[in-house]
């Protein structure tokens, strides 16, 4: 076998939660309706239609932007942002969410190889780490990211994919970095921070013609098959 070049490896692997690794049975929707019943949008209302599709478009965006979007007053976002927060540590609390089958044996492959692996999401720290905590994964990965850790823009923004470049040192080349998500706004991520592979992944908001047209590089049915992809790449790498 071709032994690989410095430059064909890819090692630092940043990866979405919610959604790619984490299975959380569309609680961000459920949080949201609880947000928007404490500012006084009536479920089945027409406003709470309108604000509900544009959560369910703006998936992976960091939380509080999609607010300030929402309820435009810094106030209103900062009050809707806070009782979504904590809406949803409820239900992680309340054992609501699970690993996405195979993403940590996909981890832990993808960590044995040698290679640095990221987790970041668009919710707050407090959030991640409630999903950290009710998943045992405190200790699986090098370094997890919210977009307050990134100077506080979260995606589309390519910050927390680059702040895992400068956190970590894994790799000395943007292009040797991965990012896999499942978010349109994950892949825009990746595209702009001009890692070599944008990977989508089918288990979460977004299709495979909506990841493809936000940038994917690849499309897979889950991160599951990351490590065998990873791997493919590398090879095509060496071969050239």
């Amino acid at each position: 076998m071709k032994k690989l070049t410095h430059d064909a490896q890819l090692n630092l692997i940043v990866l979405d939660m919610a959604g790619t690794t984490v299975a959380d049975g569309g609680l961000v929707e459920q949080a949201f309706a609880a947000a928007a019943a404490r500012l006084g949008v009536e479920p089945g209302s027409t406003g709470h239609a309108e604000k509900l599709a544009y959560v369910r478009a703006t998936m992976g965006e960091s939380k509080i932007t999609v607010f300030r979007h929402l309820f435009g007053e810094e106030t209103l976002a900062q009050k809707a942002n806070a009782a979504f927060e904590e809406a949803y540590g409820e239900l992680v609390d309340g054992g609501r969410v699970a690993p996405v089958p195979g993403a940590r044996e996909a981890i832990e492959q993808l960590t044995s190889e040698g290679r640095t692996v990221v987790l970041s999401t668009g919710f707050a720290r407090p959030t991640q780490d409630a999903i950290l905590a009710a998943l045992g994964w405190q200790d699986l990965v090098a370094l997890t990211l919210c977009p307050a850790d990134a100077g506080g823009r979260g995606r589309p923004y390519p910050d927390m994919v680059l702040a895992a470049f400068l956190r970590t040192g894994a790799v000395d080349d943007v292009r040797r970095t991965v990012v896999a998500g499942d978010t349109s706004y994950d892949m825009l991520s990746g595209v702009r921070s001009g890692a070599g592979i944008v990977a989508g992944v089918l288990t979460g908001a977004h299709g495979k013609d909506q990841l493809t047209r936000s940038g994917a590089t690849h499309v897979i049915g889950s991160v599951a098959e990351l490590p065998g992809l990873i791997t493919r790449a590398e090879a095509g790498r060496a071969a050239v």
